[in-house]
């Protein structure tokens, strides 16, 4: 194998979180560096350009060798690469997600939860870096004891992600955006307690979601929200019913819209129809990639002033969400996590649609700050970081 290369162990993937990072680390690994990318886990890809797949093939052929000839071979055993640095993702409490093992081995992590105990510390000793998606994710894990982490951002494909223009599609609606798996962190109960509000008032409100998720399991507990009666139901599919789910809560079926799975290339001409996107979540252990991709659109935004979110605030770039109580035992046992005031968020939603001049200028404030924040950039932040161990 080649001395410049680094491993990267998870799947890239264009539809969900931790897999658009690793599609866009890698395509930029191989753009802007002379490190070579060594993949460790299957690629899956919705929609993904002819130009990357191009880039990407030798890596994905390259993928099948190692997994028949290394990790196949290697059973439920650790898999041990000379000459390699690792990058791994990090689970909350410092879990490894892979079995891999390289010559130097740097933890990228994006916790949510707290109580970082003896175990977790001694999880992050075992590696010589440790990478954290939050200036918010760094700080608590120092306070916490663990001294070898640093802070790196996320990006946003800057190429697509911009201001553009509507299509029209929703001509005469107020079109509302969310975005994010769906589940009790990310505060879709609070987005709909929200709306049902808003839409009371403004019957030409119509809520846009893009909430699907792909471990479906983790949808369930929003039970335990005070603001909705039911959790969602997972079909034989595995796939969760996101409409039954609201209009089982409350909403009118007529005033909203579930997206299904959108591969990452299509969401700017999604967004660009958005007359404001709504973040109420409680806890984000990154900068919320579809947060930022939102605000790099050039859509009014508002976003809980919490946890990773804060990474994003800047004046007059968003419409933050400053009321944050702590959730109390009965909604999460995490001590982290805050909770957004609904009424709140209906203001905020009100001032958009009554102000529509100051929330443009608050918009394109949002764009200029997220224009800073390409892959590109991120990438070489990240390689500048590591590179004492490549």
């Amino acid at each position: 194998m080649d001395n410049k290369r680094l491993g990267i162990t998870w799947q890239l993937s264009d539809t969900h979180g931790w897999g658009i990072f690793g599609l866009n680390l890698v395509v930029n690994l191989i753009s802007l560096t002379d490190t070579k990318p060594l993949l460790f886990s299957k690629p899956h890809f919705q929609n993904v350009s002819a130009e990357k797949m191009i880039q990407l093939q030798p890596l994905i052929d390259e993928q099948k060798q190692v997994q028949t000839g290394v990790i196949d071979r290697a059973g439920n055993q650790k898999v041990s690469v000379n000459g390699v640095p690792i990058l791994h993702a990090l689970a909350n409490g410092f879990r490894c997600r892979d079995r891999i093992r390289g010559q130097k081995n740097i933890g990228f992590i994006f916790f949510e939860e707290g109580n970082i105990d003896d175990i977790a510390r001694q999880r992050a000793q075992d590696y010589e870096l440790i990478l954290a998606g939050s200036s918010w994710n760094r700080d608590y894990a120092r306070s916490n004891g663990i001294t070898n982490i640093e802070y790196i951002s996320q990006g946003i494909d800057t190429d697509i992600f911009k201001p553009g223009i509507t299509s029209g599609n929703y001509e005469g609606r107020f079109t509302i955006f969310s975005g994010g798996k769906l589940e009790l962190r990310k505060g879709q109960d609070i987005v709909l307690a929200a709306f049902k509000a808003f839409h009371t008032h403004h019957p030409d409100a119509l809520l846009i979601t893009s909430w699907r998720n792909a471990w479906p399991g983790s949808a369930l507990g929003m039970i335990n929200s005070t603001h909705i009666s039911s959790d969602p139901e997972i079909g034989l599919n595995g796939e969760i019913n996101i409409e039954n789910w609201a209009a089982a809560n409350g909403v009118d079926p007529s005033a909203f819209v579930d997206l299904g799975w959108v591969p990452n290339s299509m969401m700017p001409e999604i967004l660009h129809d958005m007359d404001v996107a709504v973040f109420p979540n409680r806890c984000e252990g990154g900068t919320n990639l579809v947060a930022m991709e939102a605000m790099a659109c050039g859509i009014p935004t508002i976003l809980s002033a919490n946890t990773g979110h804060l990474d994003l605030l800047m004046a007059d770039n968003c419409f933050p969400l400053l009321d944050q109580a702590v959730v109390t035992s009965e909604t999460s046992p995490h001590e982290m996590w805050r909770e957004s005031r609904v009424e709140e968020i209906v203001e905020q939603l009100e001032f958009v649609y009554q102000n529509r001049e100051e929330s443009r200028y608050r918009a394109e404030n949002g764009a200029l700050s997220m224009a800073s924040m390409s892959w590109a950039h991120q990438t070489r932040k990240l390689m500048q970081a590591i590179q004492k161990w490549i």
